[in-house]
């Protein structure tokens, strides 16, 4: 089995979960998961974890997030982006400084409505469900961070931005909250996902290279390791007579070490054996004079 994390470029026309399924029959094993879904015709960066990379699922999909996406004033369609139903069609009269003030009123916290074509779920049924049957339910506004909204390009009614958000952030639900903004309406042309996770599109590989790659026996070049996804932490070393310690997750001191010492509140480490082996995430909590387990990867 393979573990490890593989950047992948998600191509136009595959869902999130088609990506892991067709992975799932090039690596020849079913451990497979994604780190957080890309619309059908969004393109970019989509880290697939597998094996005990699995773990890493929930850490990564809760990374920031940039994106590009191209927006076109003076169009509203059901979907918020350009491949649903136009529902209203509108002159644009805005000057490109205006556009670009409006862009920049985003910046920062927003309570984000999301939109009724997406994967959500109401009274367990998902949000594209119901709107296809022609429902339309109430949802609650979600909290999330535009950390920087960078205009590009533009040459209106299209307008080219850089996106860099918290995680569940709807950028199709961005591109239409400016066009009411600006009050002409507004959809998402394209969308590219460029960074998540530490991983950017410049490194991601397509199924199809990957494919090749599992073909010449390759892959282990292109799939990063657990390890290397925590490298900004500090590592400490246990003691020899301490190992069974961090095998079953138990709490340690300083005492049981062999290299490295934690002083520092709340800091995250990477603890290893004494024979170099990576056991996981511990945090130091200095009340307790302790290392207390965060995520077992052993």
């Amino acid at each position: 089995m393979i573990n490890g994390i593989i950047n992948v470029y998600k191509e136009a026309g595959y869902t999130s979960h088609d990506v892991v399924a067709r992975l799932r029959g090039i690596l020849k094993q079913k451990k497979i998961g994604h780190t957080g879904t890309l619309d059908p015709d969004a393109v970019g960066v989509l880290p697939v974890c597998l094996g005990k990379g699995t773990k890493l699922c929930d850490m990564l999909t809760d990374t920031l997030k940039t994106y590009e996406a191209v927006l076109k004033l003076g169009v509203t369609t059901d979907t918020q982006d350009a491949g649903g139903t136009i529902l209203k069609e509108e002159e644009v009269y805005v000057t490109e400084k205006a556009v670009v003030e409006c862009i920049q009123s985003f910046v920062g916290e927003y309570m984000q409505i999301p939109p009724m074509y997406s994967a959500l779920k109401v009274n367990g049924k998902k949000l594209y469900e119901l709107a296809r049957e022609g429902k339309e339910v109430e949802r609650k506004a979600r909290k999330v961070v535009f950390h920087e909204i960078k205009v590009l390009d533009m040459e209106l009614p299209k307008v080219c931005i850089r996106v860099t958000c918290s995680k569940g952030t709807y950028i199709r639900t961005l591109c239409h909250d400016i066009g009411e903004s600006l009050g002409c309406g507004a959809c998402m042309v394209s969308l590219i996902r460029t960074k998540t996770g530490g991983f950017s599109i410049e490194d991601s590989k397509t199924l199809d290279e990957i494919e090749q790659l599992m073909k010449a026996d390759e892959v282990s070049f292109v799939v990063h390791t657990v390890e290397s996804m925590f490298s900004q932490y500090p590592a400490v070393m246990m003691g020899a007579d301490f190992d069974k310690r961090v095998y079953n997750g138990n709490i340690f001191g300083n005492e049981h070490l062999q290299e490295g010492k934690g002083k520092m509140e709340g800091q995250l480490f990477r603890v290893f054996d004494s024979g170099g082996t990576f056991v996981g995430i511990y945090q130091y909590k200095a009340m307790r004079n302790a290392f207390t387990l965060v995520k077992m990867f052993y």
